[in-house]
């Protein structure tokens, strides 16, 4: 099968090619303004542009999807079968759904569920309208996720790994009353449970080196990429470093960000931080990331709408081009996830494709392709 794109603005790593056009055979992009083909499926574009597939690293949309109130459960297969839809609507055609291990918590974060849920997104994938991707979220006080973990990862369910670290005083909750105040706004606990879950988490905070180590061996053996999360402070980045850890997601200071990038970490943060001019837990602004040169990739994080329009936005926001800003989404995390076959318009790359039309100032994706095969399509009336 041959699909000939013409009259399309072609987002390229380095340039925009005006007037462009595009052939695509048996899901491969084949040739970049090739001479009139025959034997083709032309789609004129009329000026929209063209672009690759957006890569999300990190996205935990799926846990409303399933969750969308406190106990409140939708069937699995549904739940799944909305975020996939959901991600083709915002064109991102390889979305790494975030799935969190931690026993302690409640809801979809508990081993069992989260275990479920991975299973799942694998059964799933042959009725999909995206390359859906698993994103393990191990929590490192939690020595009764290890085992799970490496059983799914035996199994090729896992794509990327990330350790996360919530024990009160560093990261996210940079002292107890913040973890506290976590654990009664989101699971509705009493102090004395809240007292009883931050005794454990401390407790357990003892034996998570060699927890981490045992992983980290492990996902290497299967060519995963490894994370670390919130990280905080410079020597914290060296010791992820010299584990073999290869992303820092959501460093919360920038010196923490430039050592990361120093020592040749890819580093994450999220598209809806730049919407919102910054960060829900008061750490470091992404926009300031950007303009300071620490940002390798951008993330969903937890909406999937935002990413195309954050990367639209910052050629405006931080003076970038607009190849430099969709690299951000596409080339730099295949990079970072060790997807080779895609994230750019180039010859014998996975022809995983959005089209992007500008309606009421906003992005809008008005097609979606995966592997050469249209899988989303919407009209807006101009």
């Amino acid at each position: 099968m041959k699909t000939y794109f013409t009259n399309a603005q072609i987002i390229l790593k380095d340039q925009v090619l005006e007037s462009a056009s595009l052939l695509v055979e048996d899901g491969v992009i084949t040739t970049i303004n090739p001479n009139t083909p025959t034997n083709v499926k032309e789609i004129n574009l009329q000026g929209q542009y063209l672009m690759p597939g957006m890569i999300d690293a990190h996205c935990d949309a799926i846990e409303k999807e399933i969750e969308p109130r406190a106990n409140t459960f939708f069937p699995l297969e549904f739940a799944i079968a909305q975020i996939d839809r959901k991600n083709a609507i915002a064109g991102i055609t390889t979305p790494f759904h975030s799935i969190s291990f931690a026993h302690e918590e409640l809801g979809v974060r508990n081993n069992e569920m989260a275990a479920e849920i991975v299973r799942g997104i694998h059964q799933y994938q042959p009725f999909a309208l995206v390359d859906n991707r698993v994103h393990c979220r191990y929590e490192i006080t939690d020595p009764t996720s290890l085992p799970i973990l490496l059983d799914l990862l035996g199994e090729d369910s896992v794509h990327l790994f990330s350790l996360m670290d919530h024990t009160p005083g560093q990261g996210q909750f940079k002292d107890l009353q913040a973890y506290r105040d976590y654990l009664r706004n989101t699971y509705k606990k009493s102090e004395a449970e809240t007292d009883v879950m931050v005794a454990k988490k401390l407790d357990n905070a003892q034996g998570a080196q060699d927890r981490i180590k045992t992983l980290v061996s492990k996902a290497h053996l299967h060519n995963v990429a490894i994370a670390s999360h919130d990280d905080d402070t410079e020597k914290r980045i060296e010791i992820m470093a010299n584990l073999g850890i290869t992303i820092s997601e959501f460093p919360i200071n920038l010196p923490t960000a430039q050592k990361a990038i120093e020592m040749g970490l890819h580093t994450i943060f999220g598209a809806p931080n730049i919407l919102r001019g910054k960060s829900q837990s008061g750490s470091m602004k992404a926009i300031s990331a950007i303009t300071n040169n620490v940002a390798s990739c951008l993330c969903s994080d937890y909406s999937p709408a935002t990413l195309l329009t954050a990367a639209f936005r910052l050629p405006t926001l931080a003076h970038l081009t607009l190849p430099e800003a969709i690299s951000l989404v596409t080339a730099n995390p295949a990079k970072a996830l060790l997807l080779g076959d895609r994230g750019e318009i180039s010859v014998e790359k996975r022809a995983d494709l959005i089209v992007v039309n500008m309606i009421n100032n906003l992005p809008q994706v008005t097609q979606t392709w995966v592997n050469g095969v249209k899988v989303y399509g919407c009209y807006y009336g101009n």
